[in-house]
């Protein structure tokens, strides 16, 4: 199998980040690109919450996240990956898993590095890491988050 470019999505949580070292090895084995992707929300499918709304306050929260995001990577990338020499950073809008599996066909990723419990997340019904173990057309890696502890 060759690898040429990893996707590693973030909602920059601290489980996120525990697929981070996973990320930067598989690169460093393979000399891979690193594709980091962040879904802002699409706030628009959730409609007016309190009766009228202005879609100039939409657009700005949109570049408020925007740019909130941009200054996460930036931090993301000179804290813990070198200032980013293989890696592309991403942003785009919408459902997290459909953005997720829309853009490994656009950008032709080999795979995907996501933290999360997998298969065994079937408790938490609907979440991105689940939809995008099932309708993944590459190779997902999915690195475990600890939710409980052996004593």
């Amino acid at each position: 199998m060759k690898i040429q470019k990893i996707l590693w999505p973030t909602d920059f949580s601290e489980n996120a980040a525990i697929a981070l070292p996973y990320v930067t090895s598989l690169a460093q084995t393979y000399g891979a690109e690193i594709h980091i992707l962040y879904v802002l929300k699409e706030y628009l499918e959730f409609g007016a919450s309190y009766g009228y709304h202005d879609p100039d306050d939409y657009e700005k929260m949109r570049n408020w996240e925007k740019d909130t995001a941009n200054k996460r990577l930036d931090e993301l990338c000179d804290n813990f990956l070198d200032s980013c020499p293989l890696y592309v950073r991403h942003i785009s809008v919408g459902n997290p898993a459909k953005e997720i599996l829309h853009f490994i066909e656009k950008e032709k990723i080999d795979v995907i590095v996501m933290a999360g419990r997998g298969a065994e997340s079937h408790f938490q019904i609907g979440s991105v890491v689940d939809k995008v173990l099932r309708c993944s057309t590459v190779p997902v890696l999915i690195v475990p988050v600890p939710v409980c502890t052996i004593s």
